[in-house]
């Protein structure tokens, strides 16, 4: 935590905010985080302060350059782990990658980031789509049906298959079972509300822990059900490590994977690496796939643009698209040798700027740090605003429209498709970038695809769904209602 020494007077002013009562801030946010945020920027620009009970001030920042200002923390004061980890420790593990800082965060990155990344991920397309495919050819036809949860399934299908790695038949059974349950406890406000502090003592608390009724138990029991399983997977792959040589799941890659000295991650360090990779790639895919879907069944011109890109050249899912591997742009579909971004590309990227799931990406200061000319005191957090950024007209004109056509050099001049590529943060900037955005993309690449081809969606009411916070993602308030038909002339099942 910051040392006295910093608490010196600031030689620069502090970020403006708003003066009502910071229990009166958290009944906005909570009521609409997206029209508080936006109330602060037109109030007091692209910098400013919010207050909260119990918390430190957090100063947020709605534009690009200043975005990249935040993310150059992270090689100084900024400690996003620190910040993360009150938050959501209990849920991933303190040897997570979201909950570590410095030289541990650095180790756990080189080491996980090769199974998610390039070849190793381009190589899941096939097995997405099967999961995708299946998923769709058991929809309802011609009647009203909630898209999240369906693609919570599929994105769920992904993590207990591709991520984990597991094909037993009764143990896919068991976490198609338990993992849902896992997150509905670990995400329920019963045990978000408790101060971290008492969660703390409650987790660990062997006389409280007999207390069925309370919401810390009932989580860990879950989680300990979780836990078994994948402890028992590590333990059998370290056991046999001829039989999964060569394996592509992260888990096995994991337990083969070895530091600049040698030495593997134990098995806690890879058991919070896989609850990590479903904490963040789970529910927030799904939810990102659903906005996305949301998006073109409400703006036909870029339905049918994809559709017809889906429908007539060669597979834009499963041809290796890369958006955001080495570069920013995504690559892929029918136009990638041409090195040119495909509109599936373009329909991802602007799903993901439309309807962004995440509200920010704060990191703790421990340290003073300079930003727009306002000095940030250390032991306050200081955050990207996702949906303020991905929503700034200078870098997105009208941002208020559903328009992939942005993303493109053949619809927009290459100086715009630069700034919008620039500003483009979904899955955050600078070195601690989402390791699994990849994977991410991927996902949504080939669901889209593969749906588009065999299915024909529309929207079950003609007015935009609203933004809903839950726990700290914003969802469709109607989880996405469409209506599905299958697709006349449309690919087999």
């Amino acid at each position: 935590m910051p040392s006295a020494a910093h608490s010196r007077v600031p030689s620069a002013p502090q970020p403006p905010g708003f003066r009502m009562p910071p229990a009166a801030q958290v009944a906005r946010l909570m009521a609409d985080p997206l029209g508080f945020y936006e109330a602060g920027r037109r109030r007091f620009g692209p910098i400013f302060t919010l207050r909260y009970p119990g918390l430190p001030p957090e100063v947020c920042v709605a534009t690009a350059e200043l975005a990249e200002e935040v993310f150059a923390t992270d090689g100084g004061p900024g400690r996003a782990g620190e910040m993360r980890r009150a938050f959501i420790g209990p849920l991933v593990g303190e040897e997570s990658l979201l909950c570590l800082d410095g030289d541990p965060w650095w180790r756990h990155r080189r080491l996980v980031s090769p199974p998610l990344h390039g070849r190793a991920v381009a190589s899941w397309a096939d097995r997405i789509a099967e999961i995708a495919v299946a998923e769709a050819a058991r929809w309802p036809v011609g009647v009203a049906m909630p898209l999240r949860p369906a693609m919570e399934r599929i994105t769920l299908e992904v993590i207990i298959r591709v991520v984990f790695g597991i094909e037993d038949a009764r143990r896919l059974g068991a976490l198609r079972t338990l993992l849902p349950r896992l997150m509905r406890l670990a995400g329920s406000a019963a045990l978000v509300r408790i101060p971290p502090n008492a969660r703390e003592r409650a987790l660990a608390s062997p006389l409280l822990l007999r207390a069925g009724v309370l919401p810390t138990t009932r989580y860990v029991r879950a989680r300990d059900e979780v836990d078994a399983i994948l402890y028992d997977e590590i333990a059998r792959r370290r056991a046999e490590p001829d039989a999964t040589a060569g394996a592509s799941d992260v888990l096995s890659q994991l337990v083969a994977a070895r530091d600049e000295e040698g030495a593997p991650l134990t098995g806690r360090e890879i058991r919070d690496e896989l609850m990590t990779l479903l904490a963040a790639g789970h529910e927030t895919t799904a939810t990102s796939l659903a906005w996305t879907f949301e998006r073109l069944v409400r703006t036909p011109h870029a339905m049918d643009s994809l559709v017809a890109e889906l429908t007539s050249g060669p597979s834009a899912a499963r041809g290796g698209s890369s958006a955001r591997g080495d570069s920013p742009t995504g690559r892929g579909g029918s136009s990638a040798g041409r090195g040119e971004t495909s509109y599936l590309d373009a329909v991802v990227k602007e799903g993901l700027r439309a309807r962004p799931v995440v509200l920010g990406a704060p990191r703790l200061l421990d340290d003073t740090a300079k930003i727009g000319g306002y000095e940030i005191p250390a032991g306050w957090y200081l955050s990207a605003s996702i949906p303020l950024v991905l929503s700034d007209p200078e870098a997105f004109p009208s941002p208020e429209l559903f328009r992939p056509e942005r993303f493109l050099a053949e619809a927009s001049s290459p100086e715009a498709v630069a700034r919008a590529n620039r500003a483009w943060i979904p899955f955050g900037g600078g070195r601690r970038y989402c390791a699994g955005a990849q994977l991410a993309l991927l996902e949504m690449r080939v669901v889209l695809a593969e749906v588009l081809r065999r299915v024909t969606l529309t929207a079950a009411r003609p007015e935009a769904e609203k933004r809903r916070l839950k726990n700290v993602t914003l969802v469709p308030a109607r989880s996405a209602l469409v209506i599905a038909r299958p697709r006349e002339g449309g690919a087999s099942w």
